[in-house]
């Protein structure tokens, strides 16, 4: 009996997961609809799988057409952007039909778990990257570390996704957009919470980028974290109510973070407040308008910026600035728009992928346990590297446990009904077995 799969949204992280999705659809009886905006960039993709794939043309709004989709399949699979998850997964509890997705669970989503369980309803969540290969490789590791006794008095987990070494080339920021622009616009837009030896630390967003912690991995040298959002709320699903550190971040090259500080000092990553009619701006005007008068006449642009957000004018971070094109005379080209916008749309060209370059995802969770009356350290690291800038370590990485999920789920081998994260060994262990075994996706240990 055909299984009908049906993934929304194709975009940039999704060519993996189709292509996994696509392997395995002869053996495993599947059919699968593709459902995106643009569905003709998928013909290449789907020509030489017809008995087992179509796409079809999406557009969210028109509500009579997800009920459509959502009714005709078995399992859904979303990758569409996360604030509209909600609106899928109540339209899968209506028709009794089971989701996954790689994005993290929010308040809309947690609220449907009741009903998600009265209509034996999985909404599988939390299966990508960074939410799911760091749940399903920390909970392995944690649960080895208290099958022999151990008790974790500290965890920390760092992810990024970035460039590999060779790709940097002259890009002082040593990165480009590998997943959606606008989320890492948008990141730490939030107080983050964590907790440090049983205290707990707040960092405002003002402060956010200005305090990093130094972060090695073995093979990739040197980069810098800092704190995700909310890592308080792990302790629960991860069985670690009572550990005295926990920390949860986001990794960067050396350097990355102390000028992206100054884009938000500026106020450049302010999404609440629409400029008006910029598009006729210049970016110098634009920089211009968010700087005091100054009282000394003709003195150079970015030396007034160095010095109202106290940089060095020679310094690592206004070279950064410099290369985006700040102080130049290009026109921001937008009208309009708020100021996150605004950047947004620069860092989209300047940032942007090539076909030759490689990306590279680094992962490294770093534990502290007593065990046998000493303390241990336990180091446990990922790095992935893309192979072009399609099949990109961000694609393998979301791509790969997701569709791994996918197919468990619909082998029946998910039990659990309801909101759910991948942090149960029944879920975790055939996934990282498979990434490891077929794909050559797996963690190097450090025990000492």
């Amino acid at each position: 009996m055909t299984t009908r799969l049906l993934l929304l949204g194709a975009g940039r992280s999704a060519s993996t997961l189709i292509e996994y999705l696509l392997r395995h659809a002869p053996t495993e009886q599947w059919f699968l609809t593709v459902a995106d905006a643009n569905p003709a960039h998928l013909a290449p993709v789907l020509a030489a799988h017809t008995e087992y794939a179509r796409a079809v043309p999406f557009d969210l709004e028109n509500e009579p057409l997800l009920e459509e989709l959502v009714s005709q399949a078995d399992v859904v699979i979303s990758m569409l952007p996360a604030l509209l998850h909600p609106v899928v997964a109540q339209a899968c509890v209506r028709h009794g039909r089971h989701l996954a997705t790689a994005s993290y669970v929010g308040p809309d989503i947690a609220a449907l778990h009741d009903a998600a369980v009265a209509a034996g309803v999985t909404l599988l969540m939390e299966c990508g990257l960074d939410p799911g290969l760091d749940h399903m490789s920390a909970m392995r590791a944690i649960d080895h570390i208290r099958a022999r006794g151990g008790y974790v008095t500290s965890f920390k987990s760092y992810c990024g996704g970035l460039l590999a070494p060779a790709a940097e080339g002259d890009n002082p920021w040593k990165y480009k957009f590998t997943w959606n622009p606008r989320n890492v616009v948008l990141a730490g837009q939030s107080t983050a919470k964590f907790l440090e030896n049983g205290h707990l630390r707040f960092i405002p967003y003002q402060q956010l980028f200005g305090r990093t912690e130094a972060v090695t991995v073995p093979g990739y040298g040197e980069f810098e974290g800092y704190a995700n959002r909310d890592s308080l709320s792990y302790r629960a699903p991860y069985g670690l109510e009572d550990i005295p550190t926990i920390l949860r971040g986001t990794l960067r090259r050396p350097g990355y973070c102390a000028a992206w500080q100054a884009l938000v000092q500026l106020g450049l990553t302010d999404d609440s407040v629409n400029l008006g009619n910029a598009e006729t701006m210049t970016w110098a005007e634009l920089v211009e308008a968010y700087l005091p008068t100054s009282y000394v006449p003709h003195l150079d642009l970015s030396l007034r910026l160095a010095t109202y957000l106290r940089l060095n004018p020679m310094g690592e971070e206004m070279g950064r600035l410099n290369w985006l094109g700040l102080f130049s005379d290009r026109r921001v080209g937008l009208a309009n728009a708020t100021p996150a916008q605004l950047l947004e749309r620069l860092l989209a060209e300047k940032w942007q992928l090539q076909p030759h370059d490689h990306d590279l995802i680094v992962m490294q969770h770093l534990f502290e346990f007593e065990l046998d009356g000493a303390t241990h350290q336990l180091t446990s690291s990922l790095a992935v590297v893309g192979e072009d800038a399609t099949h990109t370590a961000m694609a393998q990485t979301v791509g790969l446990p997701l569709g791994m999920a996918v197919r468990r789920l619909v082998r029946g081998e998910v039990a659990q009904r309801g909101v759910l994260i991948p942090v149960a060994a029944n879920l975790y262990e055939p996934i990282l077995d498979e990434l490891a075994a077929d794909y050559g996706i797996s963690f190097t240990e450090e025990e000492r």
